[in-house]
């Protein structure tokens, strides 16, 4: 077996490094992240490059070293998958359906374009490869046993073997939405399916059997020791399945199926070429490249697509995108693609719009099956106006803007309810700018408020600001006056809540008064009573909208200066056992400051704003060498699809989105020497910064096409235009760069 398991190692290298020094895929290593520090891991998730066919390994995390089944889908991001598979020897039985499949770690390959384990108590390597609607799954077996897949759905599943000797399936998907009228949503997932031996033939004389929910197949002793199931999924109809796997599939083998999928990782991971750093950043910083191809993903199958958002099959000849977590992904995931693939972007946005046309909301967690609700407030809009001012308008912006708006003024902001019409609470919000909240002990009145969620009524409270802001934005560019003049003063509501004794928002019950509560603990897990998974010294700095704003708040720069210094060096004021009851959420932490989830992403980028650029610097390099480390517990956080691996894509790269809206970006010190960026309108634009490192990172001078900048800002335009950003760094600061905020025109 040991020359076995060699000869696949060189095969598979062969093909993974054949594209030459210039091929930066080598760098990605789907496993960092795979152990949560506390929360959930990320997942080797195996995919083309935002396409729809998905796969991981279904265990608890990297550590353990049993796998419960292989999936032939996913459907959405960190889900477990459908139609799970396992594969054993000899008979089967009851166990045999339960039991476990073990592994060696040292023994698996893990690309995004393949993945390949060997099967140690059975001595059978199982690999898979994707397409973008299809997959193969190879069988590398024993010789002369039985051989089984065992197939098991979620639900219901119809099995039909074909007179061609192929076979079909479909597995129907349920989907619960909250509330107190939940709907349940079904869809189907349909798979057409072909078993191949050796030499490229169907399989005969396969033994079948199915039952409700699950099936088996058995192949003879006499059946080569290597099979192949080459499959497609559709979401349409079992004729569609059929034709995506002509189109796709037919006469591809699977070495050519892994090296057409290292091509598609090719041309977006050697988008951005490094020169600099160590081997360790850029394994971290392709990799999180990588996460953030994950999603959204697009569902079109050649010219039509399933809506889970009217139940309907819609013909298209654009891409219909699907799979999103807008309250992680509007930070810089999205900013981020419409530098590397705006016109992505463009559909993405389209695909939005036609979701609120479907189904009567704009989406905020829009899945395959329809609109998940989850979290708080309506970033989706966020979207729109950062994409708009970029020049991304290829859907229909009034359509989109009525969304927006209909959820503004017509949705609850109930957490976790997005979609559901607003209630007295709202109201309640509409008159006096902010989310009414209980005292301690306090019984809750609402039957739509979530009982594990709460009212979170501060973050809800400066979401929705942000959020009427972006409608202010957005009217303002589409030139509706009475709204703009309207929705930019609501903008402001976030004030409403600030404290100035605590120099914190803080909550205020239904008559105004405030409910002096600790901002570090209280709340109940994850404090959700008031804040949301983060405690109110994080929501302190919620406003990215208004940071001028926020500054006077804090009584001018000096003085926020100060206060952000604080954050990073405040206390729990707990021990840490006690803060993890109800602190869980808040990790990867420096004093008060989270870099392990969302909110926190854009604050050490503050000090740009407060004079002292030489500070965020200081700590975004600090936050990346902490906490991004190229090894599988190397995220601090709750990943979501590269909702967070885009603040390491952009912060190595020394930009960063601070307010998605404003078409421009923050500068900092970047992780390598040379960064390029390959636009897709023929241009390149390049960040040099020679010499950078982990001592010498401190900015002195900057230049853009050689034009020296005094400011720590630089506007999309031109980055899209092509040039360079040439940076001078020290060991030092200059702590005169910068001082002079010169916030860009655009």
């Amino acid at each position: 077996m040991k020359k076995f398991i060699t000869i696949v190692m060189l095969s598979i290298y062969s093909i993974t490094s054949s594209f030459g020094q210039k091929d930066f895929t080598k760098y990605i290593d789907p496993t960092i992240g795979n152990v949560a520090r506390f929360l959930v891991p990320t997942y080797p998730t195996i995919q083309l490059p935002n396409q729809m066919l998905r796969m991981f390994p279904i265990k608890k995390d990297y550590i353990s070293d049993q796998v419960d089944a292989f999936p032939l889908q996913v459907t959405s991001h960190r889900s477990r998958g459908i139609l799970q598979m396992k594969v054993s020897l000899g008979g089967v039985s009851d166990i045999t359906w339960d039991k476990k499949m073990n592994i060696d770690h040292d023994l698996e390959i893990v690309k995004p374009w393949l993945y390949s384990t060997y099967l140690i108590d059975d001595d059978v390597r199982v690999s898979f490869t994707p397409g973008s609607k299809v997959a193969i799954y190879k069988f590398e077996f024993p010789n002369t046993v039985i051989k089984n897949l065992l197939i098991k759905g979620s639900g219901d599943m119809n099995f039909v073997l074909n007179n061609d000797n192929s076979f079909s399936f479909e597995e129907k998907i349920s989907y619960k939405t909250r509330g107190t009228n939940p709907i349940t949503r079904v869809m189907s997932a349909f798979v057409y399916a072909v078993l191949l031996d050796s030499n490229n033939e169907k399989v005969e004389g396969a033994e079948i059997e199915s039952t409700k929910g699950k099936f088996s197949i058995s192949l003879s002793k006499r059946t080569t020791s290597t099979v192949s199931l080459k499959y497609s999924v559709s979401y349409i109809s079992h004729e569609q399945a059929m034709i995506n796997f002509k189109k796709e599939l037919e006469s591809v083998s699977f070495n050519e199926l892994v090296e057409e999928g290292k091509k598609q990782w090719g041309k977006v991971i050697n988008q951005v070429e490094v020169e600099g750093g160590t081997d360790a950043q850029k394994r971290t910083f392709y990799t999180s490249l990588y996460r953030t191809y994950e999603r959204m993903v697009n569902i079109n199958e050649g010219g039509k697509y399933y809506s889970g958002y009217d139940g309907e099959v819609h013909k298209s000849d654009r891409p219909f995108y699907v799979d999103d977590w807008v309250w992680d992904t509007y930070r810089a995931q999205h900013p981020l693609r419409t530098i590397l693939s705006p016109q992505m972007e463009n559909d993405m946005l389209n695909s939005y719009t036609l979701m609120y046309e479907q189904s009567g909301w704009m989406p905020t967690f829009p899945q395959v099956h329809g609109n998940h609700m989850c979290m708080n407030s309506y970033h989706s809009g966020a979207l729109f106006i950062d994409g708009y001012r970029k020049g991304l308008k290829d859907y229909n912006v009034e359509k989109a803007y009525e969304g927006i708006k209909k959820n503004m003024m017509e949705a609850t902001f109930i957490p976790w309810r997005q979609g559901t019409p607003k209630l007295e609470i709202d109201d309640f919000y509409h008159e006096h700018g902010y989310f009414p909240a209980l005292h301690p002990g306090e019984k809750e009145t609402i039957a739509m408020m979530d009982g594990f969620e709460k009212r979170q009524t501060v973050a809800v409270s400066l979401g929705i600001s942000y959020d009427f802001w972006v409608l202010g934005e957005l009217s303002k560019e589409l030139n509706y006056k009475d709204d703009y003049k309207e929705f930019s003063v609501k903008g402001k509501d976030y004030k409403n809540l600030w404290n100035k004794e605590y120099r914190l928002f803080m909550p205020k019950d239904d008559k105004g008064n405030w409910i002096d509560i600790d901002p570090k603990s209280a709340g109940g897990k994850g404090y959700r009573d008031y804040y949301d998974e983060n405690n109110g010294w994080t929501y302190a700095w919620d406003v990215q909208h208004d940071i001028e704003g926020l500054i006077t708040l804090l009584g001018g720069k000096d003085s926020a200066e100060e206060r952000l210094d604080q954050l990073f060096r405040e206390p729990l004021g707990m021990k840490k056992n006690e803060f993890y009851i109800n602190g869980s959420n808040s990790t990867g932490l420096v004093g008060q400051f989270s870099m392990g989830n969302e909110p926190s992403f854009h604050i050490p980028y503050l000090y740009n704003y407060f004079g002292a650029p030489w500070k965020t610097q200081k700590r975004t390099r600090f936050l990346l060498d902490v906490w991004f480390k190229d090894n599988i517990f190397g995220i601090p956080g709750d990943e979501d699809g590269g909702g967070m691996t885009a603040f390491v894509v952009f912060s190595s790269m020394g930009l960063y989105p601070t307010t998605p809206g404003l078409p421009y970006y923050d500068i900092t010190s970047p992780i390598f020497e040379k960064t390029t960026i390959n636009l897709t309108n023929g241009k390149k634009f390049t960040v040099l910064a020679e010499g950078a490192s982990k001592t010498k990172k401190y900015i002195q001078k900057a230049f853009i096409n050689g034009e020296e900048i005094k400011s720590p800002f630089i506007l999309h335009s031109q980055i899209m235009a092509g040039g360079t950003l040439k940076l001078i760094l020290d060991e030092y600061p200059n702590k005169e760069w910068g001082k002079d905020v010169l916030i860009p025109k655009y």
